[in-house]
C-alpha cells in the first residue's frame, strides 16, 4: 500500500467522488484508509458515566484505498505513484514514492 497517513488524497469513485481529504489513518493489512470528511457515518452512543447524555455523532469510516489516488498539490491533479531507488546524503539507498504524472516525490521537501 503506497497510501500513508498525513497524505492528500482525491476519491475518485462512490458517494464522495471529487473530494479532496488528508488521511487520517491507515490499515495496510485491511487495504484500507480514514479520510478527513469523506465516508461519513452516524454512530449511536449509549449513555455511559463520561457521556451521560449518549446520543448521535457524526464520524468517518474506512474507505477502501483502490477508491482514492495521491493527490500532487503543485500539479492540482490526482496521479498514480510508483517506487524508486534514490541515494540519501550519506550514500544509503532508500525507496521514494514518485508521482507518475510529474516525476516529483511525495510529499516534495526536496
Amino acid at each position: 500500500m503506497r497510501i500513508k497517513k498525513g497524505d492528500k488524497v482525491k476519491v475518485i469513485t462512490g458517494a464522495y467522488k471529487g473530494t479532496i481529504g488528508e488521511v487520517k489513518q491507515a490499515f495496510p493489512k485491511e487495504d484500507k484508509v480514514i479520510v478527513e470528511g469523506v465516508n461519513m457515518v452516524k454512530k449511536h452512543l449509549k449513555p455511559t458515566q463520561a457521556n451521560p447524555d449518549g446520543g448521535i455523532i457524526e464520524k468517518e469510516a474506512k474507505i477502501h484505498v483502490s477508491n482514492v489516488m495521491l493527490y500532487d498539490e503543485k500539479a492540482k491533479a490526482a496521479s498514480r505513484v510508483s517506487m524508486q531507488i534514490k541515494e540519501d546524503k550519506e550514500g544509503n539507498k532508500v525507496k521514494v514514492r514518485v508521482f507518475k504524472k510529474s516525476g516529483k516525490e511525495v510529499g516534495g521537501k526536496k
